[in-house]
C-alpha cells in the first residue's frame, strides 16, 4: 500500500498485518498438531479452483471459530504460498487474541455499524493482489443452510475492478461443514472450494444491479456447494 493510502485509514487497520516469524510458528502448530488431533478427520476438496496468482476474494460459509483454522490450512501459504488477510467482527480483535489476530492478518469491522474506512482497507489490500477473506453471511450460522448473503463482498470486489479496469479479481466460493454445531474433539471437518467466480464478467457501470447479480451467483455456488457436501 503506498504512503498516501495508508494515510487514509485509522491505527488499528494499519495495525494488521502478516507477521513473518509468527505466523512460520502458529501455522505448522496448527497445520500438524492442532488440526489433525482435534477432529477425527479431515476432508479439503477443490484446490485446483485456487487461483495460482492475482486479487481474490475468499467468500467461506461460516460455521465455527474453527473456521479461521481450517481456511488457511486449505487456501494458506502450504498450498498457495501466500498468506490470508481476514476482515473479522471488532469484538475479535481485543485483548491479547486481537494481538494474535491482528498479527496473523486481521483487521476489524463493526457488522453493526459498518464503517467506510474498513471497506476502503479491503478494496487496497486487494488492488495489492493480496487474499482477503469475508465471511459474506456475516457472523457465525448454526442452522444447516447456507444463509442469505450481504451485498459487501460483491460491492467490493465490483470497486476494485472499478478502480483498476484490468484486474483479474476473482471471488472463490468456499463451503465449510463439521459433523456436529459445535465442533467437539473426535469430530470431522469439510472443506470445499468452487470454481473461482470473475468478477470481470459484470458490468461496474451498472453498481446496483451487477452486486445484486454478483451476490445471487455466490449464494447459488455455496449453495451447490453445500449440497454436495451433506
Amino acid at each position: 500500500m503506498s504512503s498516501s493510502a495508508i494515510a487514509h485509514h485509522p491505527p488499528e487497520l494499519l495495525n494488521s498485518k502478516v507477521s513473518p516469524w509468527l505466523m512460520s510458528l502458529v501455522y505448522p502448530i496448527g497445520y500438524y498438531l492442532v488440526l489433525p488431533t482435534y477432529f477425527g478427520k479431515l476432508e479439503i476438496t477443490g484446490q485446483e479452483n485456487i487461483p495460482e496468482s492475482g486479487p481474490l476474494l475468499i467468500a467461506p460459509t461460516h460455521r465455527s471459530r474453527w473456521d479461521a483454522m481450517l481456511l488457511p490450512a486449505a487456501l494458506g501459504r502450504k498450498v498457495t504460498g501466500r498468506d490470508l488477510r481476514f476482515m473479522v467482527t471488532s469484538d475479535e480483535i481485543e485483548g491479547i487474541q486481537g494481538w494474535f489476530i491482528r498479527r496473523l492478518g486481521g483487521f476489524p469491522i463493526d457488522v453493526k455499524h459498518p464503517g467506510a474506512t474498513s471497506l476502503l482497507y479491503s478494496v487496497a489490500l486487494l488492488k495489492q493482489g493480496e487474499m482477503l477473506v469475508i465471511f459474506p453471511e456475516g457472523g457465525i450460522i448454526r442452522e444447516k443452510k447456507v444463509a442469505p448473503l450481504k451485498r459487501g463482498v460483491a460491492r467490493i470486489a465490483l470497486d476494485v475492478l472499478a478502480q483498476v479496469p484490468d484486474s483479474e479479481i476473482k471471488i472463490l466460493p468456499v463451503s465449510l461443514n463439521y459433523s456436529q454445531t459445535y465442533p467437539t474433539w473426535g469430530s470431522n471437518a469439510q472443506v470445499k472450494i468452487g470454481e473461482a467466480i470473475a468478477v470481470k464478467n459484470y458490468d461496474v457501470q451498472k453498481i446496483r444491479a451487477s452486486s445484486e447479480k454478483l451476490t445471487q451467483d455466490l449464494q447459488e455456488s455455496l449453495k451447490k456447494l453445500y449440497e454436495r457436501a451433506n
